[in-house]
């Protein structure tokens, strides 16, 4: 698990994630603003 920051265009903010490997690999492939997106829908904060 690593701590990973990023710049969120569609919130205009930075966000800081918990991720695995996997997961860099996954916002890598959709974009952050997807997986943030998918994230707000799930009810996580961050």
């Amino acid at each position: 698990m690593q701590h990973k920051t990023y710049f969120v265009p569609s919130l205009g903010r930075r966000v800081r994630l918990t991720v695995s490997a996997k997961g860099i690999k996954t916002i890598d492939r959709d974009g952050i603003d997807s997986v943030v997106t998918r994230l707000i829908a799930a009810g996580k904060r961050f």
